[in-house]
């Protein structure tokens, strides 16, 4: 064989155990859980930088992966104690061909600034939930009610 084929089924057989192991981590994280969501760091109106990925409940954090990263750590980790949730909007633009079908868009905050989780309406009410289950003594000081 010349080097060249061997470069190129070298190539090949990396690109596949690259697709494989991220295959194996979806599979491992929707097993043990975690719920399709997008997210982006930013507000703009044009539609792009949008990450897709799926997000896992943890203790006290949400903990973000994206789809196509071999990485097997969390790309962003949202704080239960610092994430505010805003208004919600529905995709415009090129959002509703980026996204999944029928997602839900919440514009957020939390120590970090601004950011959009894009996701379904049944995972919408779960993030509320699990932020409404945080005991009042430990939620942010804009988010207690005065007696």
């Amino acid at each position: 064989m010349h080097s060249l084929e061997i470069g190129g089924l070298s190539l090949l057989i990396l690109a596949v155990l690259v697709i494989v192991f991220i295959a194996i981590r979806r599979f491992t994280l929707s097993r043990a859980g975690a719920i399709d969501m997008c997210w982006r760091n930013s507000l703009d109106a044009d539609s792009k930088g949008w990450y897709l990925g799926l997000a896992k409940f943890d203790d006290s954090d949400l903990l973000l992966y994206r789809s196509f990263s071999p990485f097997p750590i969390a790309s962003r980790i949202l704080r239960r104690g610092e994430l505010m949730l805003g208004e919600r909007r529905s995709p415009a633009g090129t959002e509703a061909d980026l996204l999944p079908i029928g997602a839900v868009i919440i514009r957020c905050t939390d120590s970090r600034g601004a950011f959009e989780l894009a996701m379904s309406e049944q995972a919408t009410t779960g993030v509320l939930s699990w932020i409404e289950s945080l005991p009042p003594s430990n939620q942010p000081t804009s988010n207690k009610r005065s007696p």
